[in-house]
C-alpha cells in the first residue's frame, strides 16, 4: 500500500508539475475545487516527505538550460567561425596553424585578464599544437577603451606578434590602472614607434576591430572578461590553467586529457 501511495503522489507532483509548465488539453477548470485540493495536499504532503525530488528536478532543469546554452554558442561559433578565429584583425601568436585555436576577449583594466595571462603563456610554451588569438574587448572603463586603442595600433605596426606579446605583457601586468598614457610607455619599452601609434589611433581600422570584436563578444553571450572561444565552446570568465586545459582537450580529441 505504502508504495501505491508514493507512485501516486510522485504521478500527483509530475501532474501538477506539468500543469505548471505547460498547457495540457484538459484545463485547469476541468478539475473542481475539491479535486484540486485533493491534488495540492498530496503534492505538498509528498515534497515535505520527499524534498530530493526538488533537488533532482532542478539538477536536471540546471543540465537543461546548460545543453541549451551549449547549443546556442556552437551556433554563434558556427556563423561567425572565420570571424572568431581568422580575422585579419587578430592578433596570432604561437602555432599559426595549430590544430586548436585558443581565443581570449580580454580588457587591459580587468584583473581577473592579468592572472589570466599567465595561464595563457604557459599554454603557448607547454603546447606547441596551439594557435592563440587575442582580441581587445575593452568594457570597463573609457581608460581600457584607451589602451585598447593603442594595441591596435600595435598590432598594425606589428603583424608578426612578437613586439604586441611583449607590449601585452608589459601593459597587462603593469601597476595601476591602463590608459593610453601607460599604454604608450609599454609600447616605447617594447621598441614601437609611438609617433606612428598616434598617427594609427585616428585610423578607421581602429574603431572597425573594437566593434568587430564587441559583435562577436554580443553574439556569444560575453559579459565579461576574459571570456574564451576554445573549438565549439565558449567560456565565459577565468576558469584557471586546469580548466582552460580541459577545454583545449575537448576541442582536440573529445577529452579533457587526450
Amino acid at each position: 500500500m505504502e508504495l501505491t501511495l508514493k507512485n501516486a503522489a510522485h504521478s500527483a507532483t509530475l501532474l501538477a508539475f506539468a500543469l505548471c509548465a505547460a498547457p495540457l488539453p484538459v484545463s485547469a477548470e476541468s478539475f473542481s475545487d475539491a479535486q484540486r485540493g485533493d491534488i495540492e495536499t498530496i503534492v505538498r504532503n509528498y515534497l515535505i516527505a520527499h524534498p530530493e525530488v526538488l533537488e533532482e528536478a532542478m539538477t536536471e532543469l540546471s543540465k537543461r538550460q546548460a545543453a541549451a546554452e551549449q547549443q546556442k554558442h556552437e551556433a554563434s561559433i558556427s556563423q561567425n567561425a572565420d570571424t572568431i578565429f581568422n580575422s585579419p584583425r587578430g592578433v596570432v601568436l604561437g602555432n599559426k596553424d595549430g590544430d586548436v585555436t585558443f581565443v581570449e576577449f580580454f580588457d587591459y583594466n580587468c584583473g581577473y585578464c592579468k592572472r589570466a595571462m599567465a595561464d595563457m603563456l604557459d599554454l603557448m610554451k607547454n603546447d606547441p599544437k596551439l594557435k592563440v588569438v587575442l582580441k581587445e574587448f575593452p568594457v570597463l572603463s573609457e581608460g581600457s577603451v584607451d589602451a585598447a586603442k593603442v594595441a591596435v595600433a600595435v598590432r598594425m605596426q606589428d603583424p608578426s606578434g612578437k613586439k604586441y606579446l611583449d607590449f601585452h605583457q608589459k601593459l597587462l601586468g603593469g601597476r595601476g590602472p591602463a590608459d593610453k598614457a601607460r599604454a604608450l610607455a609599454a609600447a616605447k619599452d617594447a621598441g614601437l614607434d609611438t609617433a606612428r601609434i598616434e598617427k594609427d589611433i585616428a585610423s578607421p581600422e581602429i574603431k572597425a576591430t573594437i566593434e568587430e570584436n564587441f559583435k562577436l563578444a554580443e553574439d556569444m553571450g560575453m559579459n565579461g572578461t576574459p571570456s574564451y572561444v576554445i573549438g565549439k565552446q565558449v567560456v565565459i570568465g577565468a576558469v584557471g590553467l586546469e580548466g582552460l586545459k580541459e577545454k583545449i582537450g575537448i576541442a582536440r580529441c573529445g577529452k579533457a586529457t587526450c
